[in-house]
């Protein structure tokens, strides 16, 4: 038996404090040489997304996606205290993914819309990277749209882990466009209720279950095992 077990990070493992949407003004802010007068908008986009946005929104044109991704990755690292001062550890995340990572035949990475670098450092911020094997995740500068990041993490799971490509992917997020990315792409969900989208809005997107954290790890683990028995 094998399982591909997928988190997003923000609001479904973590709590930023705010950080996130300060990441992003300062990376516009270094490769346009001004403040933004409109706030990001993230609404579970990924990063490539979230700064297109920016840049049209504030009337700016679109620097080449290096350039960005680098201003991105150092505006991260130069708010690493105070994403540690401001944030959190979502409750039961640790314990979650930590059961997660001991079960035989699965992989749990992530899938998210931050670059990896912030990923990473999101996660190590909170002691929770270890519990996760990142190297075969998938990433906001992997693909544009969300959906085509399941993809992404397949490929990767079953090139360097050997999991084989049929092998069932479970998505854990809070917000509908995590839903939807896993209907698209023919993966189970478990959404919570973590972020700002009520448990209605998750069902009406199209979750069979929304979970109001992950604190309850022993119905987290079913839910996971019904899936890799399916």
């Amino acid at each position: 038996m094998a399982l591909i077990v997928l988190w997003d990070i923000d609001r479904t493992l973590i709590d930023n404090g705010g950080v996130s949407k300060e990441i992003y003004a300062a990376a516009y802010e270094t490769v346009t040489g001004r403040r933004p007068l409109e706030p990001p908008v993230t609404q579970g986009r990924t990063d490539r997304l979230v700064m297109r946005d920016m840049f049209a929104r504030n009337g700016a044109a679109e620097p080449e996606w290096p350039r960005v991704e680098a201003a991105l990755s150092r505006a991260g690292q130069d708010r690493l205290a105070t994403l540690r001062t401001r944030g959190a550890a979502l409750p039961g995340a640790r314990e979650a993914l930590k059961a997660a990572s001991v079960r035989p035949g699965w992989v749990s990475s992530v899938l998210t819309g931050n670059i990896a670098a912030n990923a990473r450092l999101k996660l190590a911020a909170f002691g929770l990277d270890p519990l996760l094997d990142l190297a075969v995740g998938a990433y906001g500068a992997d693909a544009e749209a969300r959906p085509d990041l399941v993809a992404v993490a397949r490929d990767r799971v079953h090139r360097t882990r050997g999991l084989p490509a049929t092998t069932p992917v479970v998505l854990l997020g809070d917000t509908p466009q995590d839903v939807a990315a896993a209907l698209a792409s023919g993966s189970h969900i478990i959404a919570v209720s973590t972020g700002t989208d009520s448990p209605a809005a998750l069902t009406a997107a199209g979750a069979p279950v929304v979970l109001p954290d992950l604190t309850d790890t022993a119905r987290v683990l079913r839910l996971l095992e019904t899936v890799e028995g399916a």
